[in-house]
């Protein structure tokens, strides 16, 4: 009995040293993510008057607005597409290659991370512009009479955030491919699969927990961009993001920008919804 008591209290003061431990974690992110996100989200519902549901009903009832969060979802779709497509083949390969490759192949899709994003934006005004290194070549091989107008467009916005965002859709399905044992793909060719049969019908299912959480974090991050679409997109190419950034900076309309926000992080926050239904969040990592 006294054995039994003495557990019990050593496990309790395991709790609370556990908890005074993760104290000041959660108190920094509560001062420093939490409160301000609800302090931003709190005037979308306040104007001079007090409570208003005034922005959110301005939103949702003008179509200009509903084409911008529109666009902005269009995009980033095609924009996860993009990099599922182009990712799935590097990260298969990320580990099926020797870990000395594997390790110098990460070094090159890792690279991009530290460079910085202005950067690796005006490199594609530089190739994709009129005078750019794209149409200086295809006029020099003769395949185009006249400059193409490669910048300024929705497209130019895809390529430029599909090449921002490819890492972190490489990463996250690689996360989930080292993990997949190998051996299935023997069994399934030894009960008579051909290589490829086995591949989509053994290897690609097991990989859906990844896909999917590497389509969400690409297209969460890509609905919230601002410079990439700024910059290389044009007249008609508008954001929501860069919508907030024009309440905030031009018509200091924080009341506005604040639902605007509101509007984005429900979408987010429905994604994470859905991912969290099919799959859970807990194989989002890389977790089988």
């Amino acid at each position: 009995m006294a054995d039994n008591l003495s557990s019990t209290a050593f496990a309790a003061r395991g709790r609370r040293a556990h908890r005074l431990l993760i104290a000041p974690c959660l108190i920094l992110i509560v001062v420093v993510l939490v409160y301000p996100v609800l302090r931003l989200l709190a005037q979308g519902f306040h104007n001079d008057s007090g409570f208003t549901l005034t922005y959110y009903a301005q939103f949702f009832s003008d179509t200009v607005y509903l084409r911008v969060l529109w666009i902005t979802l269009e995009w980033s779709a095609l924009v996860t597409v993009v990099c599922l497509v182009l990712a799935y083949p590097v990260a298969y390969l990320l580990t099926s290659v020797r870990a000395r490759t594997a390790t110098l192949l990460m070094l090159v899709v890792a690279i991009p991370l530290v460079t910085s994003l202005l950067v690796r934006t005006y490199a594609w005004i530089v190739l994709l512009g009129r005078q750019g290194v794209i149409n200086v070549t295809l006029q020099w091989l003769g395949i185009i009479s006249e400059p193409l107008d490669l910048l300024h467009n929705s497209m130019a916005v895809v390529i430029g955030l599909s090449q921002v965002l490819l890492p972190f859709m490489v990463l996250t399905l690689y996360g989930v491919m080292k993990n997949i044992d190998r051996q299935l793909l023997v069994a399934a060719r030894t009960l008579g699969a051909n290589p490829l049969r086995a591949f989509l019908e053994v290897f690609v299912p097991l990989t859906y927990p990844g896909v999917g959480s590497g389509c969400l974090l690409v297209f969460v991050l890509s609905c919230g961009f601002f410079v990439t679409p700024a910059l290389l997109g044009g007249p008609k190419d508008v954001w929501i993001s860069m919508l907030i950034e024009t309440q905030v900076n031009s018509l200091v309309d924080w009341g506005f920008a604040a639902a605007l926000a509101g509007v984005l992080l429900l979408v987010v926050v429905g994604m994470f919804w859905a991912y969290e239904r099919y799959w859970g969040l807990d194989k989002m990592w890389g977790g089988l």
